[in-house]
């Protein structure tokens, strides 16, 4: 296999040249630079991609680190950042962690191997001491508060949005209130937001059992519907996670011809609107371009920006 040594030694001139005219960086003359060529088209030399993002410094590729991709949180997060780096002429690796520590340490080591220019964790399980103390590793970028820890984020500020939907409810004389979580409040800044915000407004914590933990997909929904129906503990209204469990939810209740509970919904999502449901919008496009653009920046000091999370009405989706 050909390799810069045999263009070298054929052109007459030194590895550091010939790497100049590759990489197009520092002064190669024009007669030169065009007998390297001819060389190269004569030896039919392709150049090592991996080596030439290793001698500039960059690859040009940003890794994004997912826990999944059964909620549509993250489909949505993730256009954000595709959208964004395809403009910048980008590469975006998509890293499934399922929340594994390890798998995320690995992720975290071919940062430092210089295999992605940076990181952008849209959700995780290694916690922010530790991220916060691997920063010389490479650019780190996370998309959740990252409280007084030094670290570069682009999060949504949601307890504006969580205030207003439970302060509607509350006019509403709607005190019952079931919620749908992915992940419990000790791993989830999004619940423990969530139920604060309740306690703010109620006074008083979230009855155990309208609290479900692990639901992400329709049939999640579906079963939380099946139980509470099953138990005949029906909530005045449902804060969901999002449009798929919300849809579940909606099924059962009408699959039992019975009145269906308010149901709130998440990210102001196509299926949420068609099934005309008020929705808390935390812009999760403009999130995600956002982090793209501070993961391929380099200033001085951490850069963290909140995105307000808003309560949308049906009459209010397309304004």
């Amino acid at each position: 296999m050909v390799n810069i040594r045999d263009v070298a030694r054929r052109s007459g001139y030194s590895v550091a040249t010939v790497s100049r005219v590759l990489t197009s960086h520092g002064y190669v003359a024009t007669k030169t630079r065009a007998k390297i060529e001819a060389v190269m088209q004569e030896l039919n030399y392709v150049p090592n991609a991996v080596a030439q993002d290793l001698s500039i410094g960059k690859t040009q590729n940003v890794g994004v680190v997912l826990p999944h991709t059964d909620h549509p949180y993250y489909t949505q997060l993730v256009h954000g950042i595709t959208s964004a780096a395809f403009q910048a002429g980008y590469q975006i690796t998509l890293l499934p962690s399922h929340y594994d520590l390890q798998t995320e340490a690995d992720y975290l080591k071919r940062l430092r191997q210089k295999l992605f220019d940076a990181l952008i964790f849209t959700s995780r399980a290694t916690k922010r001491t530790k991220l916060a103390s691997l920063q010389s590793w490479g650019r780190i970028v996370i998309c959740d508060d990252p409280g007084n820890y030094p670290l570069n984020a682009v999060y949504p500020e949601r307890q504006p949005g969580y205030l207003h939907a439970l302060h509607w409810l509350l006019d509403r004389n709607c005190s019952k209130i079931g919620f749908l979580f992915s992940r419990p409040e000790d791993q989830s800044a999004t619940t423990k937001a969530t139920l604060a915000a309740f306690k703010t407004v109620f006074g008083s914590h979230v009855t155990p059992s309208f609290v479900r933990i692990n639901v992400n997909t329709y049939a999640d929904g579906y079963q939380v519907g099946q139980t509470l129906l099953a138990k005949q503990e029906i909530p005045n209204a449902i804060f969901s996670n999002g449009d798929h469990p919300s849809a579940g939810i909606l099924q059962v209740f009408k699959d039992a011809h019975l009145p269906v509970p308010i149901i709130i919904n998440q990210e102001n999502q196509l299926a949420g609107r068609l099934m005309q449901l008020p929705t808390l919008d935390s812009h999760l496009t403009e999130l995600g371009q956002k982090a793209f653009e501070l993961a391929i920046s380099d200033p001085d000091q951490p850069i963290q920006i909140p995105i307000t999370t808003t309560f949308k009405l049906p009459s209010e989706h397309y304004g």
